[in-house]
C-alpha cells in the first residue's frame, strides 16, 4: 500500500519532463529553429521528453516529428479558429450541448503535448476565455437536463488534471442518477503513459467510478503504431483492469495517419490490446491545419483499401467530419457522386438524413460539397454555396 492507502501494483518509473522551447531540441540546426519559431509564436508548442524520444530525427517526413514539430506551412492563410462552430452550442462557459443526449465539459485548457494539427488550438492562444475551472455550473446545467445521459469530460486533455480534482469532477457526475455514461478524451496514453503507470490513485479512482451499469469511456487518441510502446500498452492494460472501456478515435492527417498500411497497422493492433477504433475523422479546416489536410474522396479511398487488411473487430470504425450541422459520415464514393450520412445531427430533422453530393476531388469539408438536387437539408437551405471554401466568406460567431 502507499502513503495514500492505494494499491501499488507496478514499479514506479520518472514522469518525462515537458519541453516548451524548440531552442531544447538540440536535433533541430540553428536556421530549423529560427525558421519554426515564427510559427510557434503563433501556435504554442509543447511536447515532452518521452514522446520526443519516439522520433527518429534522421528522417525528415518522421510521422512522430510531423505530429508534434511545427511546419512553416501553418502560417499559410487558411481555415479558421472555430471551424465547426463550436460557439454556436456553448451553453456556459465550459459548456457544449449539441445532441440531446451528450453534454461536453471543456475540463481544461493544455494537454500533455500538442498535436499540430489540434482543431481547439485557440485554446492555447492568448485572448481565448472558454474554459472554466469552475465546472459546477456544467454540472448543475446536466443536472437540470434529464435528457442527458453522456456526459464527455474534453478540452485540452482531462487527464492533465490533479487526480483529486478529476475524482471530484467524476464523484458529482455520479451523483447524477441520469448520467449512465461518462467519456473521457484523452491523448496521455500515447503522449505520457506513465500518468497511468505510477498513479495508482487515479487507477483506483476509474475503478471506483466505471461501476457495471454505469461505465466510464476513455477514448483514446492514437494516430501512428509507433505511439504503441510497451509503456502505452501497459497503461492501456491497467485502465482496462480498472473496467473502463476504451477505444480510439483520431483524425486521417497527411503524412502521419494517411497511408493504408499504417492504418491497417495501428487499426489490428489497437484491436488485439482492447481499443477498438470508433472514428477516422476528417481533419477540420482550423487555421493553420493546411500541411495536415486530406480530400475527402482521396481520404474514402486510403481508409476503404486499409480495411481490406483488417478483422472485422478491427473495422467497425466510421468515417466521419465533425460538422457545424452533425456528425457526418462518409459512407461512399462512386464516379459521380458522394455519399454522406448523419450520424449525428444537430437538428432533429436530420437525424439518419443522407446527403448525395457532386463528386469533387479537391474538397475538404461538406461547405465545398454541392449537393445533388432533392438532397438540401437545413444546412444547406441557409446558404452554404455563397460560403463556400475555407479562405473566403464570413462567419458570425467570434472565432472568424
Amino acid at each position: 500500500m502507499n502513503a495514500r492507502g492505494h494499491t501499488d501494483t507496478t514499479r514506479k518509473r520518472r514522469r518525462p519532463r515537458v519541453v516548451y522551447n524548440l531552442d531544447r531540441l538540440p536535433y533541430l540546426s540553428d536556421s530549423e529553429k529560427a525558421r519554426l519559431r515564427m510559427v510557434t509564436e503563433k501556435y504554442a508548442f509543447r511536447a515532452n521528453e518521452y514522446y520526443l524520444s519516439l522520433i527518429d530525427w534522421s528522417d525528415p517526413d518522421d510521422p512522430i516529428r510531423r505530429l508534434i514539430i511545427p511546419d512553416v506551412e501553418e502560417l499559410n492563410t487558411w481555415g479558421k479558429l472555430d471551424a465547426s462552430k463550436e460557439h454556436a452550442i456553448t451553453v456556459g462557459k465550459g459548456i457544449q450541448h449539441k445532441y440531446t443526449h451528450t453534454v461536453l465539459l471543456l475540463a481544461n485548457e493544455t494537454c500533455p503535448s500538442f498535436c499540430r494539427y489540434c482543431f481547439r488550438k485557440r485554446l492555447f492562444m492568448n485572448g481565448t476565455d472558454e474554459v472554466t475551472y469552475d465546472l459546477e455550473p456544467g454540472i448543475e446545467y446536466i443536472r437540470e437536463h434529464q435528457e442527458v445521459n453522456n456526459v464527455l469530460l474534453t478540452g485540452g486533455d482531462p487527464l492533465v488534471l490533479p487526480t483529486p480534482r478529476l475524482e471530484r469532477i467524476l464523484a458529482a457526475l455520479r451523483r447524477i442518477d441520469h448520467v449512465r455514461i461518462i467519456r473521457i478524451g484523452t491523448k496521455m496514453p500515447a503522449f505520457d503513459p506513465f500518468r497511468f503507470i505510477n498513479d495508482d490513485y487515479l487507477i483506483d479512482v476509474l475503478r471506483k467510478y466505471s461501476r457495471p451499469d454505469r461505465r466510464i469511456y476513455m477514448m483514446c487518441h492514437f494516430d501512428h503504431p509507433r505511439e504503441l510502446t510497451d509503456e502505452a500498452r501497459e497503461a492501456i492494460n491497467r485502465v482496462l483492469e480498472a473496467g473502463v472501456v476504451c477505444a480510439n478515435q483520431n483524425p486521417i492527417v497527411r503524412g502521419i495517419s494517411d497511408d493504408p498500411g499504417v492504418m491497417a497497422t495501428l487499426w489490428n493492433e489497437l484491436s488485439y490490446i482492447g481499443v477498438p477504433q470508433y472514428y477516422v475523422f476528417q481533419c477540420r479546416p482550423t487555421i493553420g491545419n493546411q500541411p495536415y489536410a486530406v480530400p475527402i474522396v482521396e481520404a474514402y479511398h486510403r481508409i476503404e483499401e486499409a480495411k481490406k487488411s483488417c478483422s472485422g473487430l478491427a473495422k467497425r470504425l466510421k468515417y466521419t467530419m465533425s460538422h457545424e450541422s452533425g456528425k457526418i459520415e462518409v459512407i461512399g464514393v462512386d464516379a459521380r457522386h458522394i455519399y454522406l450520412k448523419y450520424h449525428r445531427a444537430k437538428h432533429q430533422v436530420d437525424r439518419q438524413r443522407i446527403l448525395v453530393c457532386h463528386r469533387d476531388d479537391q474538397a475538404l469539408w461538406l461547405d465545398q460539397l454541392k449537393p445533388v438536387d432533392g438532397y438540401r437539408n437545413e444546412y444547406y437551405r441557409s446558404g452554404v454555396e455563397q460560403r463556400r471554401g475555407f479562405g473566403i466568406g464570413s462567419d458570425s460567431g467570434p472565432y472568424s
